[in-house]
């Protein structure tokens, strides 16, 4: 189905209005206003378009199995959209960038209750793993070998990213996906962003969906490793033309694949909007609470070689006891080291933001949020054989007896706010679609308490109930602006350019436990930082538009940020201070879309993206290989280093009854002149260099080849089934290329089979079974290692891994009332 969307005054055409079928955003048109989807399934739908400054358009629209041309007029004077909102950081075809774009029929598809990442596992050069080991609790991802501290995410518009780690931990949202209506990933810098630097990719969520309809659902899971899933959604639809409320339950939990890996996790989000002709105010409000067991230590190799001459290894260098290791050997790949009944995670986020978005005449629009996150909780840990003085305690003397140690258990507490406003002004002319540009920027606030408590010891000697330890805080201040504009300067080429000027100022004050270190006083050193950083960040690109959908890109964009905590307050002894890193990004393709291909037919739809990228970094943050004492990895500057490949992209569908979809990815991640650091047998923090030649090696963490292909048929009316096949390619720990420090390759094959009807009492039954690894693989998605020179002199390597779940399954049923 194709057509073109036009003002029904004037009859200009309208570029970049969102077409939705069924709800779910399909696609935007592009600058003459036309659009086209691929495939429309049998049945009776509901194609809406929408676009700002004008009343939405519903056409009723029925499968054929003939294409399909619709034209269609918005009347002005209607209110705003909740897509209108995100759209200021959102790329189109005009920015030439690389990017995708999921909908909400999308992340529905593979939402049976895993996290986010895990839903987008599908798209391109996207790596995920789990702690847990089944995609519940703490997950990762990686796109481009770029870690989540490098991935820039917004919930419409407001950044997510923590202010210190800058990574993402959506753990603290749960269930997010049951509210998002649309999602984009731009791979590299992409456009200029609210919040951290992408310099991997950036996550573009939005949850402003506006439904006019009264609603409700629900959607509930059961499977392996005693995972749950329970939510209850609803929406009051427009009343009096004017209000909607919104809300969201949910509760997941899982005993994790891992043994003592148990997540409890629930949430909410409630929406409430109002509307009035060129006005639109919403406030919202999500949380989320995580309970977690401790997986982040993951299992030593023996637990997966059953080596035991190298698991001797581990007990003689006290990386395990004799009792556990007596466990390895039982438990196997699925062992944890911990055994306290209350080795937990424990956080809580609250999130508040009130939006506004407000028609400025014909041509301008205003977009403008503020927003609050209240974030606290602590990691609670038993802990054998700690010094007293570290923990601010005296010895103890018991007759002629000095006690110098004690078993324990602590807790580590962060207690934060984040707060701030953002805004973006829209320059989209009615009577002329050549320029379109964009003025936005932000002002952003984070305060964070760090602080430790003894809450229990052996031997408590003068503490007091809740003996605090150490205590620091931090406050880091963020600004920017933004200007962007897009011209078409003859009909088939365009150009794009966007500047961002960012500010940062950030203070790190108080101690920090560090035993071991040769700078640490009773356990404690000064983590003091005072840092400020100003950033000036250039984009360009270009578009040429060929005949039968057909389009060129190109653009250079620079990227730059400032070191996250850990690299600070972690860094070795006597090593200088962290640099900012800088990132010149290359990208280049070519896209294809083609509604009419008739490769299998009259209906079938062709697509297809080559994008090829060169990111060249200078002081780049590479992961060493090895974790602080809560799991955060730790990294160090190189001075230069690079990734470049091709994203090859496509799919081919026809008549909906059948489809394909691949992407595959290939790259080279190196570091140049790298020379490698180990440390020695007594602290992580205490570096001795290794010297040796300065060569050319792969960045950690980055595999040269990904692919995912998704193969999915439609037998019977409402029954879809589908296989997803995920391969990565060999990954290096740390950034030495040693073949002993590793994570070997792996292929996963997933099922998924959903089957909706609709009886007369309810909309629409859904149920569903997604079987994941069904050739029960044994694979490893994610590691660390540590390094030291031992006490003959030779370097000694300890590789822990997370192995993740042999075969495993979900059940859903879905009700739509």
């Amino acid at each position: 189905m194709s057509g073109q969307v036009k003002d029904a005054r004037s009859g200009i055409a309208l570029p970049g209005a969102t077409v939705l079928l069924d709800g779910a955003v399909v696609g935007a048109t592009d600058a003459a206003g036309a659009f086209a989807v691929p495939v429309v399934p049998a049945g009776a739908h509901t194609l809406r378009i929408t676009f700002v400054g004008y009343e939405p358009a519903d056409l009723p629209v029925v499968g054929q199995t003939q294409e399909q041309r619709l034209s269609s007029a918005l009347q002005p004077g209607g209110v705003l959209t909740g897509e209108a909102l995100v759209t200021a950081s959102r790329a189109n075809d005009r920015t030439a960038t690389a990017y995708t774009n999921l909908g909400k029929q999308d992340l529905a598809k593979r939402n049976f209750g895993q996290d986010l990442p895990y839903l987008l596992d599908q798209t391109p050069s996207v790596v995920v793993n789990s702690d847990a080991g089944a995609g519940v609790g703490y997950t990762d991802i990686r796109i481009r070998g770029t870690s989540n501290t490098g991935i820039n995410m917004t919930i419409n518009g407001v950044p997510l990213n923590d202010a210190e780690s800058h990574g993402s931990f959506l753990i603290n949202l749960p269930d997010l996906a049951s509210s998002i209506n649309s999602l984009q990933i731009q791979r590299g810098v992409g456009t200029s962003q609210n919040g951290g630097a992408a310099f991997g990719a950036s996550i573009n969520i939005s949850t402003l969906e506006n439904r006019r309809e009264a609603y409700g659902e629900t959607q509930n899971s059961f499977g392996s490793f005693n995972t749950w899933k329970n939510n209850v959604s609803f929406g009051t639809g427009l009343l009096g033309g004017r209000f909607t409320l919104d809300g969201r339950l949910s509760r997941i939990s899982s005993d994790g694949y891992m043994n003592r890996a148990a997540s409890d996790l629930k949430s909410y989000y409630f929406a409430a909007g109002y509307q009035q002709k060129n006005t639109l105010i919403k406030f919202i409000t999500f949380s989320g609470r995580e309970k977690t067991y401790q997986a982040w230590n993951g299992v030593p190799e023996p637990a997966l070689t059953g080596d035991r001459a190298d698991l001797q290894k581990y007990v003689d260098n006290y990386e395990l006891t004799e009792a556990d290791a007596a466990r390895v050997l039982a438990e196997g790949r699925r062992f944890s080291s911990y055994t306290y009944d209350n080795q937990t995670d424990n956080y809580q986020q609250n999130h508040y933001q009130l939006h506004l978005n407000q028609g400025l005449g014909q041509n301008w629009n205003l977009g403008a949020a503020l927003h609050l996150t209240r974030g606290f909780g602590y990691y609670e840990s038993y802990r054998t054989g700690r010094t007293l003085a570290n923990f601010g305690l005296d010895n103890v003397v018991i007759g002629g007896t000095t006690i110098k140690k004690t078993n324990l258990i602590d807790r580590k507490w962060l207690d934060n706010y984040f707060y701030g406003g953002t805004f973006a002004l829209n320059y989209q002319p009615r009577d002329n679609d050549k320029l379109q540009a964009t003025f936005g920027g932000a002002w952003n606030r984070f305060l964070n308490d760090h602080y430790g408590e003894v809450i229990w010891a052996q031997y408590a000697s003068n503490g007091n109930i809740r003996q605090r330890y150490y205590f620091n805080d931090a406050v880091k201040t963020d600004y920017n602006a933004y200007a962007r504009a897009t011209l078409q300067v003859l009909p088939a080429l365009g150009v794009y350019a966007d500047v961002q000027a960012r500010h940062i100022r950030y203070n790190i004050d108080g101690m920090e436990p560090r035993p071991g270190a040769a700078n640490a006083v009773k356990g404690l050193v000064d983590v003091s930082t005072h840092v400020g950083y100003t950033f000036f960040n250039p984009k360009a690109g270009a578009t040429l538009t060929l005949p039968r959908g057909q389009q060129l890109y190109a653009s250079f964009a620079v990227g730059q940020r400032e070191p996250v905590r850990a690299d600070f307050v972690d860094r070795p002894t006597g090593s200088e201070q962290p640099k900012a890193e800088r990132l010149n990004d290359f990208e280049a393709g070519y896209r294809l879309a083609r509604p009419d291909a008739g490769l299998l037919g009259p209906n079938t739809a062709l697509r297809f993206e080559a994008n090829y990228f060169y990111m060249g970094y200078r002081n780049q943050l590479v992961a060493t290989g090895q974790l602080n004492d809560v799991g955060t990895a730790l990294r160090t500057n190189v001075a230069r280093s690079y990734r470049t490949g091709l994203e090859l992209t496509g799919s081919v569908s026809a008549n909906d009854k059948i489809s394909l979809s691949s992407t595959l990815t290939l790259s080279r991640n190196r570091i140049l002149n790298y020379r490698d650091v180990t440390y020695d047998a007594d602290s992580l923090y205490n570096p001795i260099r290794v010297d040796g030649p300065a060569r050319s090696t792969t960045v950690s963490y980055s595999p040269s080849v990904i692919s995912a292909h998704t193969l999915e048929g439609q037998p019977l009316k409402g029954l879809r089934v589908a296989l997803l096949y995920k391969t990565v390619s060999r990954q290096y720990l740390d950034n030495s290329t040693s073949e002993t420090r590793r994570l070997k390759p792996y292929q996963v094959l997933d099922f998924r089979l959903r089957y909706a009807i609709r009886p007369v009492f309810v909309k629409e039954i859904e149920l569903g079974l997604l079987v994941n690894n069904v050739l029960n693989r044994q694979y490893v998605a994610n590691g660390y290692t540590y390094g030291y020179l031992g006490a003959s002199g030779r370097q000694e390597t300890f590789n822990w891994y997370f192995p993740q779940a042999t075969r495993n399954y979900l059940l859903s049923v879905g009700v739509k009332f």
